[in-house]
């Protein structure tokens, strides 16, 4: 299985309009990635390249449009240039050695500063300059950025070895070592998968956060049970011995959970997705403002993923149904696709997100933060759901039983026989 987008270490290129972002990435990548030209503003959507580096391995290299854009379009594309910094775990500050002016660039620097994110910065078209030019532009980038600056030509294609060293040294420690699965698996364990092919389903494939964990399972030498919810039953019945744990679909869960017996682990993907992706505990936390709604109460539904809405659709229909089913009509609901989350997050009372499986952990990590500053509750799709069918949770192995305490939807009391995990 090809390495997905979302799992490749993610390289963003910024700075302003004709400071040769675009040359530098196809310098890069060895190819015309970005349509280069000496026009200001031909970039206008972000482009993104997946390539292998070396030493980095799989990356995605993402050409931006110029942050110093102007114009009613031009500021938008800007904006969207911002917006791209979240999503980037290494970001690559470009300037025009020949402007010697770096106020734009060096305000990004600071913000990236105060993030903790990695970033660098390069000095572009140092082949126009005389040597006495360049020591200058060298002296002022140093004090923009309080950093030496790494110096490239991409035309000439000088300094590219030094620059893809320095983004090694850059690149998170920890990338690339975190696994969906953590310690939940030992070697050769026998694990259900529960994976419903309804018409939610991609046609012909499964979806990410299925395929990565069935490709875990397998390097771990574990034997792998795939199921539909409806046979769930007969498949426990059909093995020799109780299976080690069981990840089932989020929503699903209600239907799998009586049937889960005792002794056996059981989480989700999306639950799994929640710890990889995000941060399990502040979601957990976060569905304890389900309890605190009431009508009027204005909620946040944001799906990372961009798709035609179809019948049944979890996040768009499944939740809100749910959540009306308890707290009226009265409800505030409003749904985000994509990239569009906003920024003031303080009309709302709880955000709700799906599993992120086509972000990077930044991006979703960027967007906790930005939760966590404006004081917002948040949980994601599965933990969600647990909540509203009184599922507990134990957050340092991911793992989940049916609680004791009454579930949120009186409906569901009469559908689970609750049990201690």
């Amino acid at each position: 299985m090809p390495t997905s987008l979302s799992e490749r270490l993610r390289i963003g290129f910024f700075g302003r309009r004709n400071a040769g972002k675009s040359s530098l990435v196809n310098a890069i990548a060895g190819q015309a990635v970005s349509i280069v030209s000496d026009v200001p503003g031909t970039t206008t959507d972000p482009v993104r390249k997946a390539i292998e580096l070396p030493d980095l391995g799989a990356c995605v290299l993402i050409d931006t449009a110029g942050m110093d854009d102007a114009g009613e379009l031009g500021s938008l594309r800007a904006e969207a240039s911002r917006k791209l910094l979240a999503e980037a775990d290494i970001a690559v500050m470009v300037c025009d050695a020949t402007s010697n002016e770096y106020v734009l660039e060096a305000s990004c620097a600071n913000a990236l500063k105060a993030s903790g994110k990695p970033f660098l910065t390069v000095l572009n078209k140092i082949d126009d300059l005389a040597p006495e030019a360049l020591s200058a532009a060298r002296k002022e980038a140093v004090k923009s950025f309080g950093v030496d600056p790494v110096e490239v030509s991409a035309t000439k294609h000088l300094g590219i070895d030094n620059l893809l060293k320095a983004l090694l040294e850059k690149a998170p420690q920890d990338f690339g070592g975190r696994t969906i699965l953590g310690n939940l698996v030992r070697l050769g364990d026998i694990v259900v998968l529960v994976m419903p092919q309804d018409r939610e389903a991609p046609k012909s494939r499964l979806i990410m956060p299925q395929a990565q964990v069935l490709r875990e399972l397998l390097d771990l030498h574990c034997i792998a049970v795939s199921c539909v919810p409806e046979e769930f039953s007969k498949t426990l019945s059909s093995l020799c011995v109780l299976p080690d744990l069981v990840i089932t679909d989020s929503s699903a869960f209600k239907q799998i959970a009586p049937q889960c017996p005792p002794e056996v682990r059981l989480t989700s993907f999306s639950v799994l997705m929640a710890a990889y992706k995000g941060d399990i505990d502040y979601f957990i936390e976060g569905a304890k403002a389900i309890d605190r709604l009431k009508p009027g109460s204005k909620i946040l539904i944001a799906e990372a993923c961009s798709h035609v809405p179809i019948t049944e659709d979890i996040g768009r229909e499944k939740i809100p149904e749910m959540l009306r089913g308890r707290f009226g009509d009265d409800l505030g609901i409003e749904i985000v696709s994509g990239n569009d989350f906003p920024e003031d997050l303080t009309p709302y009372s709880l955000i709700i997100h799906c599993g992120a499986c086509v972000f990077g952990r930044r991006q979703m990590v960027s967007r906790i933060e930005s939760a966590k500053a404006q004081h917002i509750p948040m949980t994601n799709y599965g933990i969600f759901i647990a909540h509203h069918l009184g599922i507990a949770f134990d957050s340092k192995r991911f793992l989940m039983g049916i609680s004791l305490r009454s579930p949120l939807s009186p409906k569901a009391v009469s559908t689970i026989d609750t049990h201690e995990p």
